[in-house]
């Protein structure tokens, strides 16, 4: 019963979040771990994508914390998907996905910055490791779209 509850879980977070596993790169013979690539499509600006690669560790309890995260422009990005975003300086979390039971998680956060016409989005872990919080950084220019006459409006 409780595995078929985390399975429901895992399922929502992936159906919330858009994700999709769409590579499996195995670190060798003698580890559990490997690196994982998802893709993400944001819900909001479909016109990006992102993908993100992370280490999961099948038999520890615990995920390693970091990730890199590379995002583009995949189709058209408008005014009204600029406009129905988060503008504020921390934006807005756009996935997360638990990386251990001990409350770890990796999250991706969409932040505009008005000055460039730039949409970034940062993906970090929930917890420090190490001394450091782990995370990457990827950027999307809206120049070229027909987002950007009024993205700084």
């Amino acid at each position: 019963m409780k595995k078929s509850g985390l399975l429901i879980v895992a399922a929502l977070l992936s159906a919330c979040g858009g994700e999709e596993e769409v590579g499996d790169v195995s670190l060798g013979v003698l580890t559990t771990k490997d690196i994982k690539i998802d893709v993400l499509k944001d819900p909001v600006v479909s016109g990006v994508t992102c993908h993100i690669a992370s280490i999961e560790a099948d038999l520890d309890f615990s995920d390693p914390s970091d990730a890199a995260i590379a995002c583009r422009q995949t189709g058209p990005i408008t005014p009204a998907m600029i406009a129905k975003i988060d503008r504020s300086k921390s934006g807005e979390v756009v996935f997360k996905k638990s990386k251990s039971i001990l409350f770890k998680s990796l999250k991706i956060r969409r932040i505009f910055d008005e000055t460039s016409n730039t949409l970034m989005y940062v993906s970090y872990s929930t917890k420090e490791t190490s001394g450091s919080y782990k995370h990457s950084l990827s950027t999307v220019p809206l120049w070229g779209t027909e987002a950007y006459p009024m993205a700084g409006n």
